[in-house]
């Protein structure tokens, strides 16, 4: 077996969360309907992955209003970027079967 399975991440084992976080390691802040369009998934669906990485910390949530319309964006957190990284990280290894 190779060693750096596991250093894979669990939180990111599912498609959609490793899609959020690849998302949101590149960007700054990204809203729930960009999100769900990226995606292309359900609210309840997005919803659901979202608060997974939210229990882990990996992510930070904002609700504001613009207007009368509410706006809630997410951001990665410093632990989550670690985390992430470190999982791209065992990944690449894997990928490289150990060999560095």
């Amino acid at each position: 077996m190779i060693r750096s399975i596991e250093n894979l991440n669990k939180a990111f084992d599912n498609r959609i969360r490793l899609t959020i976080m690849s998302v949101l390691f590149v960007r700054e802040e990204v809203d729930f309907n960009d999100l769900k369009k990226t995606l292309g998934v359900t609210d309840g669906n997005l919803a659901t992955h979202i608060a997974v990485l939210e229990r882990h910390k990996y992510l930070k949530v904002k609700k504001l209003f613009v207007g009368k319309k509410p706006r809630t964006t997410y951001a990665i957190t410093e632990s989550g970027s670690q985390a992430f990284a470190a999982h791209v990280d065992a990944l690449e290894e894997v990928i490289r079967g150990g060999k560095k």
